[in-house]
């Protein structure tokens, strides 16, 4: 859009505020039920500094009562019919990333799963929140909290990312130290000083403690919402006894929001791979109350949208071949198109289904996966051989199956699992047979 199509497009906006909303600032949701545009695609259009086609600013335009004219947008130089599977970065308007782990915030590869994002939008404004985001590794979890907690900025709340696996391994084996450790980063996030030793008390005993140092420290300070995105808690479920009192106290300053004003502030995002396999109190869980968000995987229309932000043009067909191959895993449909954008390989070998061409692109993804099952104990390793192995759906020990579907290895059929793509079930059965 050009500077002069903006200018238009803001002023109507304002007007309509003003003679319709009582002069207050239209909300995302408010715009997306105006436009019936994504979330993701109304701040790319109001940004005003990303690309959207012509259909997004007509439907945007008309939703103010304007007619968009040639002056109001330009097109950048279109591709040719023959290179739109072989593109010239030079055709792109943007480079798309190295796609490894979290899509940047403003980054134009980023597939939305709507209505997931404007749900979570939407969850995060209501006092006490707590939105548990659930799904395989690699599947956007940690690009979806980060963008809940971006939008939380927006809105002028304090926001903190927390990932457990950054905590030294002695912390999970001491509540006492795993709690303050808690808090500091915390008081850290909000670039507050630490003031542990003024609030811990030993006679009340860390899990207090721990409650006081927010409640009259941290949220008594702070004015606005305190949005805190906890990532990987799923780590935790080899610490069953601090699992068991830390997830307590997530439930609890949860409840707390329904009676105390103070505890309103708080809005928590939890992340998880995996299902709850420890075993905690239902009236103690926070895996049974908030907004539950599971991811799913892409849908052939979603690939077909991140395809043509790479700048390619694929049939039908060729979207249910790379499925087929990958699955809707974000991370892996992510990597074959970026492959394919850096001319590593060509789209012909890509969908021939080649061993050797799918390992020459996902080599590093294969070799993490064998290292995941290595790690864990020598159980999952030979479930996993049963499955891959195996015509037909396999039954297999409940924890074991949701360890494996945490890993994204498999899908689960009722208490059967099968591989979740062909590329994993290629490897790991070579694999397994001394083939690689």
């Amino acid at each position: 859009m050009t500077s002069h199509g903006l200018e238009r497009l803001q002023k109507a906006k304002n007007e309509a505020e003003e003679q319709e909303n009582g002069g207050h600032r239209y909300t995302l949701e408010a715009l997306n039920e105006r436009t019936g545009l994504a979330v993701d695609t109304l701040m790319k259009v109001f940004g005003g500094e990303a690309a959207v086609d012509k259909q997004t600013l007509k439907i945007c335009f008309s939703a103010f009562n304007l007619i968009l004219e040639p002056k109001d947008y330009y097109q950048p130089e279109l591709q040719s019919e023959a290179q739109l599977n072989l593109v010239d970065s030079s055709h792109l308007e943007f480079e798309p990333e190295v796609p490894e782990g979290q899509v940047p915030v403003d980054s134009d590869f980023y597939i939305e799963r709507s209505p997931i994002e404007l749900n979570c939008y939407k969850a995060i404004l209501q006092p006490g929140a707590l939105i548990r985001i659930k799904a395989p590794r690699r599947m956007g979890k940690t690009s979806l909290m980060s963008r809940i907690l971006h939008y939380g900025n927006q809105q002028g709340y304090q926001t903190v990312p927390i990932n457990f696996q950054l905590a030294d391994r002695e912390l999970f084996y001491d509540l006492d130290k795993f709690l303050q450790w808690f808090c500091a980063n915390v008081s850290l996030g909000v670039q507050m000083p630490n003031h542990l030793t003024d609030y811990w008390d030993d006679l009340f005993g860390s899990k207090i403690s721990c409650k006081i140092y927010l409640e009259q420290y941290l949220l008594a300070k702070i004015e606005r919402p305190l949005v805190l995105g906890l990532d990987d808690v799923d780590f935790l479920f080899q610490y069953p006894n601090l699992a068991d009192d830390f997830f307590g106290l997530l439930r609890a300053w949860h409840e707390e929001a329904k009676n105390r004003d103070i505890w309103k502030k708080l809005r928590l995002v939890v992340v998880h791979s995996s299902e709850v396999y420890i075993p905690l109190n239902v009236n103690q869980s926070p895996f049974n109350v908030g907004l539950p968000i599971e991811l799913p995987e892409f849908t052939a229309e979603q690939i077909q949208d991140l395809a043509k932000r790479h700048g390619f043009n694929w049939s039908n067909q060729q979207i249910e071949k790379l499925i087929s191959l990958v699955g809707g895993q974000p991370d892996l449909v992510r990597l074959a198109f970026y492959s394919l954008w850096q001319q590593e390989v060509t789209l012909e070998q890509l969908l021939s289904g080649s061993l050797t061409v799918l390992s020459r692109i996902y080599n590093d993804r294969l070799q993490r996966q064998l290292w995941n099952l290595q790690q864990k104990q020598s159980g999952l390793t030979d479930a996993f051989a049963k499955v891959v192995m195996s015509k037909e759906p396999v039954e297999l020990d409940l924890a074991q199956a949701f360890k494996l579907q945490s890993l994204g290895l498999v899908r689960l059929r009722g208490d059967r699992a099968i591989p979740s793509c062909e590329l994993y079930a290629q490897y790991f059965r070579s694999y397994f047979n001394g083939g690689v």
